[in-house]
């Protein structure tokens, strides 16, 4: 099965992007699939806003992301833009790091105003590294997400299934393309 990098854009480790990203990765997981977490939280800041692609925390996310078969980019939605923080990882990867990738852009946001940044702000910027195929965007309204004491209780009913049917388009492509680019081995029986 192919190996799926999952990558946090959000700056908290108890955000609710976090969190949906964690809802999805387990799901894929769940289906067969590799999946390798990337807190971009967890990168020096100062090398990571200094682009120094040869830090070896660097250097070592960017190998994880080029090993990957496909992506899931989770990002909380700020003043209608993905998070600054994503926006400086995907700075520091090569310029079509996403070849022969399939990507799902996932984002969490307090306005259903900000729907959009996903396909008018990160789609662009994704379509630019040349990937392979970009899923349909998913956006979880804080509507869609269920508080507790401790913060993040989990998702709706409604936006629950709702995410497992936009993870599973995305895996049901990621597992299509890959069998696709697969070569078969034909035997032939000698003579």
């Amino acid at each position: 099965m192919p190996t799926i990098l999952a990558v946090s854009g959000s700056p908290s480790p108890v955000s609710s992007t976090h969190q949906v990203l964690t809802l999805a990765a387990d799901r894929l997981a769940r289906r067969g699939h590799r999946v390798e977490p990337l807190a971009v939280r967890t990168l020096p800041a100062a090398e990571l806003l200094r682009a120094e692609v040869n830090h070896p925390q660097l250097a070592d996310a960017a190998e994880q992301f080029a090993r990957a078969d496909a992506v899931v980019l989770a990002t909380p939605v700020y003043k209608a833009g993905y998070s600054g923080l994503l926006k400086s990882f995907l700075d520091v990867l090569p310029q079509f790091a996403l070849e022969g990738k399939v990507v799902l852009p996932l984002a969490t946001g307090g306005s259903l105003a900000h729907v959009l940044a996903l396909d008018y702000g990160l789609r662009p910027v994704l379509m630019s590294m040349k990937p392979r195929a970009v899923s349909e965007s998913f956006f979880v309204h804080a509507g869609g997400i269920r508080k507790g004491p401790g913060g993040f209780a989990g998702l709706e009913p409604d936006t629950e299934t709702l995410l497992h049917e936009a993870t599973d388009k995305f895996a049901d492509l990621v597992e299509s393309l890959t069998e696709a680019a697969t070569p078969t081995v034909r035997l032939v029986p000698a003579a």
